[in-house]
This record gives C-alpha cells, sequence and structure tokens, in this order.
C-alpha cells in the first residue's frame, strides 16, 4: 500500500511555498504545485510521513480521499456518507471534522463541519452498528472538506493538529512565534550552510527560545517533529505501522549522531533575554526538545550582547515591535539600540532581524541586501537580512523636523508636490467649515511619484482655530527603486509640505508604511496604560461632529480615529435615538460616542483589547457620557455574540466593523473576513430586535459580500454614501452595508377594527 501514488495537499505559512516545495522535491514527492498557503504533489506514504516527521515549515499534511461536485445539501451528504469510511475510521476511536472555504449550500463552517460528521458518523453506524465520539482535541482521525463554490475537496489530516506544534514547548510566553515561521526564517537567512561551517547563533532577545531552539535542531541534524508524540495517522485505519517505525528509526540514528558531533564540537547556540523568567523557560523548552546540552541562555539587556569571540556568525531575532511590546516609541528605541549593537560589535556576522512593521527596520542604521515577506498566523511580517559591515551602515529613517531643508521645495517636483497640497487643502476647506470636519486626509498618492497619505489633525489649543498637525505616511517604495532615490523624494516633499500647508516641522509626523490589512495598525498601549500621563506620548484632543476624541499621533500605526469611518459614524448617531446600540470590534469607542451622543438609551461596547477599551472610556469621558448606561465588555466578539444568543439579547441598532484578519493568542481561532464574514453577520442579526439594522463595514480592499446573505436579509450596500469627500480618491478604502432581517408577508388582514 505504501508503494501507491496518492494525491497530497501540504499547507505552509504564507511566503514560505518555496521553502516546502524544496522540502518535498528532497522527500521523494513528484508533481509538485504551489498554491498560495499550501503545496499540493503527488507521491506515496512514505513521502507524506517524511513530511509530518522532516519538514521544518509544514503546517499540516492531507491526504486527498475524493473530489466531488455537488450543488445542494443533500447531494453534499449523500457524496460524503458514500466514502467507505471503514477503511479509514474505526468506530472505537474518536474523530474530528473541519470544513473550510465556501460553499452555496453551505451557510457557515459550523453547519458544513455538522454535515461532514453526521454523514461519516451515519455511514459507520450502518455499516458496522457504531459510530466514533467525537474529540476536537488529538481524534484518533481528523477529517477535512474544502470547498469552492460547488466542488468539494474531502481528506484525512494527516498531521492531526499543526505541525508548528513540535510539543517541546511548554508555556508559550509573550506573543510566541511560530516554530515552523521560526524555521522558516532560519532558512531564509542560510543557517544550515552556516552551522555547518561552525558559524556561531545568537539571539540577544530570545524570549522563550524559539529561534535558538529550532537553530540548534538543525544544527545536530534532528528532524523537525523529532520525538513529537501525536500525529493523525497513528490510529487511522490506512496507517502503515512499519514504514512509520523505519522512519522514526532513522531518524533517532542522525539525531544521536549529530548530537555527538556538536558536543565533541563544542557547538553551543546562545539566547540572552532582559526577562530572567523567560529565559528559565527557555531553558526549559530546551530540555523538552532535547537540546539543553548545546545551547546556553541567559538574562542581560540587549546592550551588553557581544559575539562571544565569534568572527563569523548569526544574530537572528523577532524584537518587540507594535502588536508584542505595544509602545511604538518604545520599539523604535529597541530597534535603534539593536541597531548600534550591530554595528558596535558584531561586523563580519550575518544579521536576520524579524519586525512587523518597515519603518521599524529603518531603525537599525542598517541596509539591508534582502527582504522577504514573513507571516506568523496572519501577521504579515518582514526579514531583513544584513551582512554587518562598513558597508552596511545607512541612514535609513525618514527625517523631519530641524533635518527638513527648505531649499529642496525649490525643486521641480517639490514645486509640483507643493502646488497639489495648496489645491486640495483649498478645494477642502469650504467643506471642513462647513461641516465643521477638524481631522480630514488632504492627499493620498495624487502624484505616484510621492507616495505618501497625508492627514491633517486639528487640535484644541490656544487659538480661535486650534492647532494643527499633519500625520505623513509613506508607503513603502518597490524593491527596484533605488534608496537615494526614496529619500531625496522624501526630502522634497517634506520641504514643500511645511511651505504649502503652514505646519511647522516640529508638529509633522512621519512614518513608513504598507497598505495592510486592518488589524496590524493596532498595539496595545492605551490611554492611562501605565497610570503617568507624562508618559503617554503625544495625546491630542480633536472634533468630529460636535463631540471630542482622544487621538495619538506619534505612538501608534493609526491615530485612534479612523477617518474614513466619519460619515459611518455620523450616521450611527442619528440612528441611534431612543435605541439599544452594541458596537462590536469596537477599537477605540468613537461610533459608540456618537451613538451614545445621538440619545441612544444604552450601549454595549465589545472589543478584545482592554487597552482600547480603556481608550474608549477616556473618549466617553471627554463627552460627559461615562455613565453605567453606556457598559464596555472584553471578550472575543464571535464567543460573546454566542453567548448573547443564548442569553437572549436583543438590540435595535448594531455596528459590527471587524478586522481584516486576527489571530490574537486570546482569541478562538483565527479570523479572515472575506471567509468569515458570513457567519458573523449570522450571528449579528440573530441578536437584532424586530425591526433593527446591522451596519456591517470592513476596509478589506478586495472585499466581496457572500451572495447568500442577500438571499436570507434585505442588504444595501451604502458604502458610496459613506465615503467622505476627503477620501473620494480611492473609493475602495472601505465597504459597508446595511442588513435588516427580511420581512415575511402574513396572511392579509379581512378588515380593521372600529
Amino acid at each position: 500500500m505504501s508503494a501507491a501514488f496518492r494525491q497530497f495537499l501540504a499547507s505552509v505559512p504564507r511566503g514560505s511555498g518555496d521553502l516546502l516545495a524544496r522540502e518535498l522535491a528532497a522527500f521523494g514527492a513528484a508533481d509538485i504545485r504551489e498554491r498560495g498557503n499550501a503545496v499540493a504533489f503527488t507521491g506515496t506514504l512514505e513521502v507524506a510521513y517524511r513530511a509530518c516527521l522532516e519538514s521544518w515549515v509544514a503546517s499540516r499534511v492531507y491526504l486527498e480521499l475524493l473530489r466531488f461536485e455537488a450543488e445542494d445539501d443533500a447531494a453534499i451528504y449523500a457524496a460524503l456518507r458514500g466514502i467507505d469510511w471503514r477503511a479509514h475510521v474505526d468506530p472505537a476511536q474518536t474523530l474530528a471534522c473541519e470544513w473550510s472555504g465556501r460553499h452555496p449550500a453551505v451557510v457557515n463552517t459550523h453547519y458544513g463541519t455538522l454535515r461532514l460528521k453526521d454523514a461519516i458518523c451515519d455511514a459507520l453506524r450502518d455499516s458496522t452498528g457504531a459510530r466514533p465520539d467525537i474529540a476536537p482535541r488529538e481524534p484518533g482521525v481528523r477529517v477535512h472538506a474544502h470547498a469552492v463554490g460547488t466542488k468539494v475537496t474531502v481528506s484525512i489530516d494527516l498531521s492531526g493538529e499543526g505541525l508548528h506544534r513540535r510539543g517541546w514547548r511548554g508555556d508559550t510566553g509573550e506573543a510566541p512565534l511560530r516554530e515552523n515561521v521560526a524555521a522558516g526564517v532560519l532558512l531564509r537567512a542560510g543557517w544550515p550552510a552556516l552551522a555547518a561551517e561552525g558559524a556561531a547563533f545568537l539571539d540577544p532577545m530570545c524570549g522563550s527560545g524559539t529561534l535558538v531552539i529550532e537553530a540548534a535542531r538543525m544544527a545536530a541534524g534532528l528532524a523537525a517533529n523529532h520525538r513529537r508524540r501525536y500525529f493523525g495517522f497513528l490510529r487511522w485505519l490506512g496507517h502503515d505501522a512499519a514504514l512509520w517505525q523505519s522512519l522514526v528509526d532513522a531518524a533517532e540514528v542522525r539525531a544521536a549522531a549529530g548530537l555527538e558531533r556538536c558536543r565533541t564540537q563544542g557547538v553551543v547556540l546562545r539566547g540572552r533575554d532582559l526577562d530572567a523568567a523567560l529565559i528559565r523557560e527557555a531553558r526549559l523548552n530546551a530540555s523538552h526538545a532535547g537540546v539543553a546540552e548545546i545551547t546556553r541562555f541567559e538574562p542581560g539587556p540587549l546592550a551588553e550582547a557581544r559575539p562571544d569571540g565569534a568572527a563569523v556568525g548569526l544574530l537572528c531575532t523577532n524584537p518587540p515591535w507594535g502588536l508584542r511590546l505595544g509602545d511604538m516609541s518604545a520599539a523604535r528605541a529597541v530597534h535603534a539600540e539593536l541597531g548600534a549593537v550591530l554595528r558596535g560589535h558584531f561586523g563580519g556576522w550575518q544579521a536576520a532581524v524579524l519586525t512587523g512593521d518597515p519603518s521599524l527596520g529603518l531603525e537599525l542604521g542598517l541596509r539591508a541586501h534582502r527582504v522577504h515577506t514573513v507571516w506568523n498566523g496572519a501577521l504579515e511580517c518582514r526579514l531583513l537580512r544584513i551582512a554587518v559591515g562598513e558597508g552596511a551602515a545607512r541612514e535609513l529613517r525618514p527625517s523631519a523636523g530641524t533635518r527638513i531643508d527648505p531649499e529642496l521645495a525649490r525643486t521641480p517636483g517639490a514645486v509640483m508636490f507643493g502646488n497639489r497640497i495648496r489645491k486640495n487643502l483649498a478645494q477642502l476647506a469650504s467643506w471642513a467649515k462647513r461641516e465643521q470636519v477638524g481631522c480630514y486626509r488632504i492627499y493620498d498618492a495624487d502624484m505616484p511619484e510621492y507616495a505618501f497619505a497625508i492627514d491633517l489633525y486639528t487640535a484644541e489649543g490656544d487659538g480661535a482655530d486650534g492647532v494643527r498637525w499633519l500625520v505623513v505616511q509613506e508607503y513603502e517604495a518597490p524593491r527596484e527603486i533605488p534608496e537615494d532615490a526614496v529619500r531625496r523624494r522624501r526630502s522634497e516633499a517634506l520641504a514643500a509640505l511645511v511651505d504649502a500647508a503652514g505646519v511647522p516641522p516640529e508638529r509633522i509626523r512621519l512614518r513608513t508604511r504598507r497598505r495592510h490589512k486592518r488589524g496590524e495598525q493596532y498595539v496595545k498601549r492605551g490611554p492611562g496604560a501605565d497610570g503617568a500621563d507624562e508618559d503617554r506620548g503625544e495625546w491630542l484632543v480633536v472634533r468630529e461632529g460636535g463631540l471630542r476624541f482622544e487621538v495619538n499621533l506619534g505612538d501608534y500605526l493609526d491615530t485612534g480615529l479612523f477617518l474614513d469611518h466619519r460619515p459611518t459614524r455620523l450616521r450611527l448617531g442619528t440612528l441611534a435615538a431612543g435605541k439599544r446600540f452594541l458596537n462590536l470590534f469596537a477599537y477605540t469607542g468613537t461610533a459608540t460616542v456618537h451613538a451614545a451622543a445621538g440619545g441612544a438609551r444604552e450601549t454595549i461596547t465589545v472589543d478584545l483589547s482592554a487597552t482600547y477599551l480603556e481608550w474608549a472610556r477616556a473618549n466617553l469621558a471627554l463627552n460627559g457620557l461615562d455613565l453605567p448606561a453606556h457598559r464596555r465588555v472584553q471578550a472575543d466578539v464571535r464567543e460573546w455574540l454566542r453567548e448573547a444568543r443564548t442569553r437572549g439579547e436583543r438590540f435595535d441598532l448594531v455596528f459590527c466593523d471587524p478586522p481584516t484578519f486576527s489571530n490574537s493568542k486570546r482569541m478562538v481561532g483565527v479570523f479572515d473576513v472575506q471567509r468569515d464574514h458570513a457567519e458573523l453577520i449570522d450571528d449579528c442579526v440573530a441578536l437584532l430586535a424586530p425591526g433593527g439594522l446591522l451596519v456591517f463595514s470592513t476596509n478589506a480592499q478586495r472585499f466581496r459580500l457572500d451572495p447568500a446573505l442577500g438571499e436570507r436579509y434585505e442588504v444595501r450596500d451604502i458604502s458610496r454614501q459613506t465615503l467622505p469627500p476627503d477620501y473620494a480618491r480611492n473609493a475602495r478604502i472601505h465597504a459597508c452595508f446595511e442588513v435588516r432581517p427580511r420581512v415575511l408577508a402574513g396572511p392579509r388582514s379581512a378588515g380593521r377594527a372600529g
């Protein structure tokens, strides 16, 4: 059986498909085809077993059982039940099922999962007289079905659970890097070749030790999942136990030889961290991973990191940033300190720095010779590869303040840019004055050569018209654009901006930013987070629709006020009078403030972050609305919705503005708005009181509403009505819909009383 070629699919973190394809080829796979975050291939069962045991980057490995096309629910059930499940599932063992993708007849993934489970259990009960119990955790067999339109693929999940779970990690620590993502970083950085040449290894901000441990296992020749206890095929009826044992035995021999070689050569991979508790956890993890003898973890500050006498090595690290650290100014300081350490002490070494925001990479003051996009779950990161030496030292940070050269405002390009700024300001001035809008976008890459988004914020101040600030977001330049050209255009734009907008350099805040998914811009530090006002960064109070809001222009990737949602907030304020209002994925609660000010009799604001809820409280308090009728709830929105439905909660007006992606460790599963919005809308509509309204909004640039929703509800696209004039350049900045339950016509009344 093991020699027969079969069809498989291995999932992989986005951006690592080429690494997995190379691994699969080495395992003997054929017909290898990359498909975004997965790689399809054919091969023997041995190839699939080796992928589960030895692949450093694979997430899961699926054995395809059947592909079929079905138009409706009955056809899906019949096809699923028609599979000979006796060849795969022992009724005495346990079962888990999972449905993904979209089928016109499957209203949500939960329903698809139930239908898959029912078909398997019904078929086994009819053929064997017994059915398996359901066990979501470590089941005997996990079956997966994926739909693309009316086409469905059914597979056995041979991995059983994510292959990044090697089995050596204890407590996950703060913001852990997934093991297979860490391994992908090491492969991109060329660590296997460096290790073979005897290079040293250091992670000076190692946290719980993920990079050091994965690097040590690579250096010693261990299989990626060496001694992992659980795989999904171990109780699958098609399992070839003898074949598997032969692969495990061979891996044990290689591991013993590799570890002995490392011990003989005195190989020691080092990790440092300021947090002594994380160092203790890293040591425990290394022991569980079998590499305690060839790793060393020690507490200590980043500034004291040194090569320890090694002339050649790899410094590989995932420094705190944005979502991990929370304080953007502190994240910049950490990256700047790392750059100083590299420049001062690690000449001749290679560096691989993983960061979640490209502007932080500029703080290093070192030029990366290669930049890779790396995904850790749903978080898009950048891996900067640097050959540390004199030629790598560069000042790459966007400069502002005293570095703005007024002479540059006279260059032809700067003159054109300045004229465009003046024109935009003049066109928007009467609208802003009439609508009493103090914060708005004045430029958004209108000229391709000057790729910036520029927002004007008018803060409360001594002057009658307030104090004007500018937030300048520089879109990341394509790699083929020379760095000197990027810096020149940036300097020209800043010089022209000072003159054209009449805002002094000290009130211009500049950052580099890519066009990204909603969710990346959120960070964890908010009003009162540390209890000291002087430590709270650049907090300003601005006005919108007669209301006051706190914004932060320097410490966050977003300011706390999404300017493109201004008409939506005003609309909610008008609709909320006398109603019970629910705000989901509430961020800083600005929509709640509008609803409360508009006369909502009660509001509930739900968000997973205590920081944002505190920011929401501050915004309510600024407007005299911090009252018992306006409650804030810290919760995973999807879980809260299910619990609220059980409690019988009802709302007259619901606003739901979910992130494009989210995989917070406090949230159940990974949320993808395109994949999951239909189920989310179903859950929201279930809470509507008679005559209630859901306003659903998303900033996903390629969002497409599930057509089936229009069959279940009255759906009205109000995207154009909620597009403010200052965002007219980008009609796709957001999509917004009004959703109401369909009113079923009852029997016609025979007459009227009275």
